[in-house]
């Protein structure tokens, strides 16, 4: 019975191998711990083949870096998309707050037109600030009613506050207002604690007015309320105006210097009312429901 030829050679069995491998395993181990050769031959076995291993890493750090790279780009752009929602979401914000705050304005007029109208019988017109002079010594406003609205010339204006300006133009769509801290503007008032009568002039300041020609010994006090006297038929009588501030004298003659700030937002707001110039006239002694006090 012929066999087929046998073309590679059986080598030692299983077992041998295995023995053989374990012998030499212990021999490289004896010698790692007690002679110390074999470290230096892996230590150049290793310089030798650091440039393939370098080589071969070379796909998985181009593949890491490309990963990094879309990552990079991806943040990048959900980066602008957030800052843009932040903005927008901003913008939507301060609008808001914006909104809400001229709504509490709005609501503080309303409440101050309707106690005028009910308890002096004054019309009143709401008005909206359209412009102001970019000149910072022209103390005066532009509203957006005119003589078809029924304003007329010398009418007073207020806010929720306290007396604010003056009507001394008139256009058909449009009136100018010089405001009470216009330097060639006065107002007629009263000192609350005292009865006390003056008249306080603009500064061409926003924040001061001025009592002029009183003497040093004139009853007056910081922190005193003045308020609109009614003398002129222009303002009703009883209108907060302004606080004093300080009392000084006047070094070149026998003359107060009392300064004192506008109660009203004079330059802060941006709806006011108009007051009937012909209700004010015929009521000259009217007495206008208490306003709260303070800058808007």
């Amino acid at each position: 019975m012929e066999t087929a030829p046998q073309f590679f050679r059986n080598g030692p069995g299983p077992f041998a191998r295995l023995f053989i491998f374990a012998i030499l395993s212990c021999l490289l181990i004896a010698d790692d711990t007690r002679f110390k050769y074999f470290p230096q031959l892996r230590q150049t076995i290793g310089v030798i083949i650091f440039p393939l291993q370098k080589i071969a890493y070379i796909p998985s750090d181009i593949y890491d870096q490309v990963e990094k790279l879309i990552t990079s780009f991806n943040l990048l752009e959900e980066n602008v998309k957030l800052r843009q929602l932040y903005l927008d979401r901003r913008e939507q914000l301060l609008r808001l707050e914006a909104l809400e705050a001229e709504n509490t304005h709005l609501r503080r007029l309303l409440g101050a037109a309707q106690q005028i109208e009910t308890t002096a019988k004054t019309k009143v017109v709401l008005a909206e600030i359209q412009y102001t002079p970019r000149d910072p010594f022209n103390h005066k406003i532009t509203l957006n009613k005119g003589s078809y609205h029924d304003i007329e010339l010398g009418q007073a204006v207020i806010d929720d506050k306290g007396i604010v300006g003056q009507i001394t133009q008139l256009y058909p769509w449009s009136s100018e207002v010089t405001l009470l801290t216009d330097k060639d503007h006065a107002v007629p008032i009263q000192v609350v604690r005292n009865g006390l009568r003056s008249i306080v002039s603009g500064t061409g300041k926003n924040n001061e007015l001025e009592l002029r020609y009183l003497s040093v010994n004139t009853d007056i006090q910081q922190g005193d309320l003045l308020v609109t006297s009614g003398i002129g038929g222009v303002y009703p009588s009883g209108i907060p105006v302004a606080t004093v501030l300080k009392i000084e004298q006047d070094p070149a003659g026998d003359f107060a210097l009392v300064t004192s700030a506008p109660i009203a937002g004079v330059n802060r707001n941006r709806q006011v009312l108009v007051l009937s110039l012909a209700q004010v006239e015929s009521n000259d002694s009217l007495e206008m429901p208490t306003i709260e006090s303070g800058t808007n």
